[in-house]
């Protein structure tokens, strides 16, 4: 099969094994991917600080929010956002970010103020860091599901016809 001149050549088809590897990539490179990227390398950066520290308590929430971000993240780059839409899943990533940021604001607080090795203080100060992150990340998924919201409530959207046989009144 010859080729004209202006056409250009099809693109092939990528190996199933880079499939993966385009989406993760492809997600990456957006902000709410580099966001929960930032998220994840914090977490476990703070994670490694409370560890080697005397404020050891304080290692379960950036170990929960690593697998959170992490989660998320993986579930974003597969796309199964798309594919289970019974999920609401910007309204379950911004709940998650909102606690999350308001426990690592208190846990920073208390890492910073009554321990006094230099892990809980590194730890305090990156906790301060990844609540702003968090509040960044809000506040671009809350903007996400403000839209999603307003086009669910749009004329344009298709709503649900009740039929005469579903109707509820009791006149039988």
């Amino acid at each position: 099969m010859e080729r004209c001149e202006g056409e250009e050549p099809e693109p092939a088809e990528a190996p199933p094994g880079s499939r993966l590897v385009l989406a993760f990539k492809e997600f990456l490179t957006s902000r709410k991917g580099l966001l929960l990227l930032a998220q994840a390398v914090l977490s476990f950066i703070i994670f490694i600080c409370y560890i080697a520290s005397t404020a050891a308590p304080f290692m379960m929430v950036p170990l929960l929010t690593l697998l959170l971000a992490l989660g998320f993240f993986i579930s974003y780059s597969l796309k199964l956002n798309e594919k289970f839409r019974g999920i609401y899943w910007l309204l379950g990533d911004c709940l998650c970010g909102i606690i999350a940021a308001i426990i690592y604001f208190s846990i920073s607080i208390a890492a910073v103020s009554k321990y006094t090795d230099t892990a809980s203080k590194a730890a305090g100060v990156l906790g301060f860091i990844i609540t702003i992150i968090y509040c960044a990340y809000v506040y671009f998924t809350f903007n996400d599901l403000a839209t999603f919201l307003k086009q669910e409530d749009s004329p344009e959207a298709p709503k649900s016809q009740k039929s005469d046989d579903d109707s509820d009144s009791d006149s039988d």
